[in-house]
């Protein structure tokens, strides 16, 4: 397999296995860590058979910063979204990412609650915008930026779970943007912004700088994804985002 189905099919797996562990019944924290484990262990397994030589950065391990050397590591998230997912929800996620020289390039994002794999692989295909303007935010923790930057454009808030799935309702064309500031890291949004890219949108920091993974801090704490035809005009209303 190439790198792209490598990612998918791990995604894929990991996805399953938490249906299935979730279909065992159990709720709450003790359900969350049992998912977060076990689809950890799978990836690492399967990552580590496919990819010998590559280094994984996963938020459920030790940090090893010899990855930081490395030109190819694998930046995963085993369980994005492990409130939803324990709490019996559908916006969760398992995140498949692989930064190559610091880059976002390959990544693959499944859903499982929607049968769905995005992937890098994936056609791109053309996205009219939403009416009105949509912007995906946290469920629990949107930012204030995000509540002025749609004041200020006029848009609608779309409230969701995990960041992969948030991400992905821009891929699917289900919202125009995610805006998020405020706390995550590199497992967060690695693979879902390598799929947003490879579809054609706008990745970046909220200052339209560009995304850089692999670095000795995994701390990234801001993202924008968003269609391109109002990446300028988001960036701006973000940086000129004030409201009462």
């Amino acid at each position: 397999m190439n790198d792209t189905e490598l990612a998918r099919a791990v995604a894929q797996e990991a996805g399953a296995l938490l249906l299935a562990i979730r279909g065992e019944g159990g709720t709450g924290r003790a359900l969350g860590d049992r998912g977060d484990a076990e689809a950890n262990a799978l990836i690492l397994e399967r990552l580590r058979a496919a990819r010998p030589d590559d280094f994984v950065l996963s938020e459920e391990s030790v940090d090893d910063r010899a990855r930081c050397a490395a030109s190819r590591v694998w930046i995963v998230d085993p369980l994005d979204g492990t409130r939803e997912y324990a709490e019996g929800l559908d916006d969760w996620a398992v995140h498949i990412g692989l930064a190559v020289d610091g880059r976002p390039l390959v990544g693959a994002v499944a859903v499982p609650a929607m049968g769905r794999v995005f992937a890098t692989d994936d056609p791109v295909r053309p996205r009219g915008p939403c009416a009105p303007l949509t912007i995906a935010v946290s469920r629990t923790r949107a930012p204030e930026i995000a509540r002025c930057t749609a004041q200020a454009m006029g848009a609608a808030m779309l409230a969701m779970g995990s960041a992969g799935a948030k991400a992905m309702a821009v891929v699917d064309g289900r919202a125009d943007a995610y805006l998020h500031d405020g706390g995550q890291y590199e497992w967060d949004n690695c693979a879902p912004a390598a799929v947003a890219i490879a579809a054609g949108l706008h990745a970046s920091r909220i200052d339209g700088s560009p995304l850089v993974y692999n670095c000795e801090n995994p701390l990234l704490p801001d993202l924008l994804i968003c269609r391109r035809a109002i990446a300028d005009e988001m960036l701006a209303a973000i940086a000129a985002s004030r409201c009462g």
